[in-house]
């Protein structure tokens, strides 16, 4: 192996370990975190209000989707602030998960 090919690997293996450091570091933020753990448990529910007929395959497809579009818009929230979403945003984000958690409950 050349030392150009040696070069490349290592600054690929750089690279890699930063940017695993980064989501693992981001991940564990608190408010991301409570966000995210909600995200779960209403996927959770959704599936079990499927299994007992109350939502329908499609509503729960429904729901899911504005499910990912809150985690979306929390990744962007990251993205602006290295890794961490503010209060207003951990609001915002929260508000939006209560709608689509009463109509779970429904």
């Amino acid at each position: 192996m050349n030392a150009k090919n040696k070069a490349l690997i290592v600054i690929m293996s750089l690279a890699l370990a930063a940017g695993v450091a980064t989501s693992a570091s981001a991940a564990t933020h608190p408010r991301r975190a409570e966000v995210n753990a909600r995200l779960a448990n209403q996927n959770k529910r959704i599936r079990t209000e499927v299994k007992e007929g109350d939502l329908t395959h499609a509503q729960a497809q429904d729901l899911r989707a504005e499910d990912r579009g809150i985690r979306a818009q929390e990744r962007f929230d990251a993205s602006k602030d290295g890794g961490h979403i503010t209060k207003a945003e951990d609001h915002t984000l929260n508000q939006e998960e209560n709608g689509v958690s009463k109509q779970i409950g429904k």
